[in-house]
């Protein structure tokens, strides 16, 4: 950790900004602060550089939510007509398309709800993705939607309100196996145990 006293200002607050990052703690942001001090320049500026292209070059598929390219809309997965648009694999995080997608199994589409329902940290339904999730199911030609939020508190929570949210509307509601630990996130899980997991899902 620095000593903000005796820290030029610019060093401090690129320690700062680094500490706002998740996993980041005072120790590592100070130690990536002061690898770029002194890096060469050309390590800085590509990094400063694709800071901002990730904000300018990116936005949200209008169709699922995940991250796409700006000039790339719909998404790659929800243009490929070789996709199932019939089933729907709902998750938390942009990160867990990725996840289920170094399986290599599910060939359906998905709908990312950017978090989970958590009444503690004020986070309500109309915070997240589903409204157009239900608008999704109602008048597309969905058959079946795979609830693939965490097998934790919340992540449960958030399945429960989908699947009574869900239940009349007509397509089939399933739930990812345990073959997911309880309590962790899915974006951790291997390429097997994520296979396994969609392999062995029920009907709620």
């Amino acid at each position: 950790m620095t000593n903000s006293a005796v820290t030029p200002r610019p060093v401090q607050r690129l320690i700062d900004e680094f500490s706002r990052l998740p996993g980041i703690g005072p120790k590592t942001a100070s130690r990536l602060t002061f690898f770029l001090l002194r890096a060469q320049s050309e390590h800085a500026n590509g990094l400063s550089e694709s800071l901002l292209a990730l904000k300018r070059e990116t936005r949200f598929c209008s169709v699922c939510y995940n991250i796409t390219a700006a000039e790339t809309d719909p998404c790659v997965v929800c243009a490929d007509d070789d996709r199932d648009k019939g089933i729907l694999c709902v998750v938390e995080e942009p990160l867990d398309v990725l996840a289920i997608e170094r399986a290599r199994l599910f060939g359906g589409c998905y709908h990312v709800l950017h978090g989970v329902i958590s009444p503690v940290d004020g986070i309500g339904p109309d915070d997240l993705k589903i409204n157009e999730l239900l608008q999704r199911v109602r008048t597309g030609r969905v058959t079946e939607v795979i609830l693939a939020t965490n097998a934790n508190l919340v992540g449960e929570a958030t399945a429960m309100y989908l699947y009574q949210q869900l239940a009349n509307n007509g397509p089939l509601i399933t739930r990812l196996a345990r073959g997911l630990p309880v309590g962790g996130d899915l974006e951790y899980a291997d390429e097997i145990t994520v296979a396994r997991a969609l392999e062995g899902r029920a009907q709620m």
